[in-house]
């Protein structure tokens, strides 16, 4: 594989270049993105809506692979990877109820929700439903470490990051308020949008309010570029808030409950940002939302919106105006990225420049996806 230099990504924000075009285009370090970006860290996959009663299962592929989310008979949701320790068959093909086990429809090997293997007819022999050979309790489901926050369900492919509460911290402390019962607004308050960009300029995009006024007028109309404000956490997080927000109000007057016990700041304010790698959260007092980016390919990526409220009741003809209006807002970025990767077939193209004063948000998004793939490669050519 031909590795781009990355060292101008990561110079400083007034002298970096962006990213190189070889990371919206080509194949070979999209696979390299798989392991040392989305691999590595805490990635979003599905949201505890998806799984709403205990028994809830749902197949779902990430990064090719083929996970399971279960809320087991605990209510927990476990993510397992979607196959059976026998020959590799995939175990559930469609979202349905696990009212016993998980069964194998090859061979029938059964697993608890939580994962144990705890049938196996006939493995020794017809009639014999044991043998000593097989140890049910190491082939158990191969268990995917997750997490469960602002209902977004967190996954860590390689096992070896930093807890998520840790890696995290910042975040969690930062939006500490609304650290309390989320209500999904049901099947209103969900759609998909298939978008024909790199699932990195979806978040690039999602980070700066810099193109508010041309992309979004509407809502620059009373949220203007100039009430917005730069989040900057280095390596972990970064976006935009807005001193001003607008409840929606319905034709009675009414609106959205607002979540208990926030801050004065809260009043009037409203944040946006990404947790790197894919996910895209907003907060506001009266409703959240998180957006779920699924890489596909170089140049696909799907984005999974779900909206959320401070009860779990909520006026539905007030409910269906705000996902309207939030998929009229993500529908206007539509052009914009699908725009960007098509110039990225440019040859000429060194990456862009950054606004040293409007595009810090992004650069420090950027500067994570090359520190993440330098260390990687780094360790490469160490274990060569």
């Amino acid at each position: 594989m031909s590795h781009t230099n990355l060292d101008a990504v990561r110079r400083p924000l007034d002298q970096a270049n962006g990213l190189p075009n070889a990371h919206y285009i080509d194949a070979a370090i999209f696979d390299e993105e798989r392991v040392a970006v989305l691999s590595t860290g805490w990635a979003g996959l599905a949201v505890g809506a998806d799984v709403p009663e205990v028994g809830d299962a749902v197949p779902l592929t990430f990064l090719g692979i083929p996970l399971l989310v279960v809320r087991d008979r605990t209510a927990r949701v476990r993510v397992f990877q979607n196959i059976c320790r026998h020959r590799g068959m995939i175990l559930v093909d469609a979202p349905r109820k696990i009212e016993g086990a998980i069964r194998c429809p090859y061979h029938s090997w059964c697993y608890s929700t939580d994962g144990r293997l705890v049938s196996t007819p006939h493995v020794g022999g017809p009639g014999h439903n044991t043998h000593p050979g097989i140890d049910r309790a190491l082939l158990g489901l191969i268990e995917v470490r997750s997490h469960l926050w602002m209902d977004v369900i967190w996954i860590n492919l390689s096992g070896d990051a930093a807890p998520f509460e840790v890696h995290n911290a910042n975040l969690l402390a930062r939006w500490a308020e609304f650290d309390k019962p989320l209500y999904h607004g049901g099947a209103d308050s969900r759609f998909q949008l298939a978008v024909n960009c790199n699932w990195k300029l979806a978040v690039e995009n999602y980070c700066e309010s810099y193109h508010l006024p041309w992309v979004h007028p509407g809502l620059n109309s009373y949220s203007r570029l100039e009430d917005h404000y730069h989040i900057e956490a280095p390596e972990h997080y970064s976006g935009q808030g807005t001193l001003v927000y607008r409840q929606m109000t319905g034709e009675d007057g009414g609106r959205f409950p607002d979540f208990d016990g926030l801050s004065d700041k809260w009043n009037t304010a409203a944040e946006y940002v990404t947790s790197y790698p894919n996910v895209l959260l907003g907060v506001h007092r009266d409703h959240t939302f998180a957006i779920i980016l699924v890489p596909e390919n170089t140049e696909k990526t799907v984005e999974n919106v779900h909206i959320y409220y401070a009860a779990p009741d909520t006026d539905p003809a007030l409910r269906l105006r705000n996902t309207e209006q939030w998929k009229l807002v993500f529908e206007e970025d539509i052009f914009v990225v699908e725009g960007m990767q098509r110039g990225r077939h440019a040859p000429s193209f060194d990456g862009g420049r950054f606004s040293p004063a409007m595009d810090g948000p992004t650069h420090l998004f950027h500067a994570w996806v090359a520190g993440r793939l330098q260390a990687h490669r780094a360790g490469q050519m160490a274990a060569e």
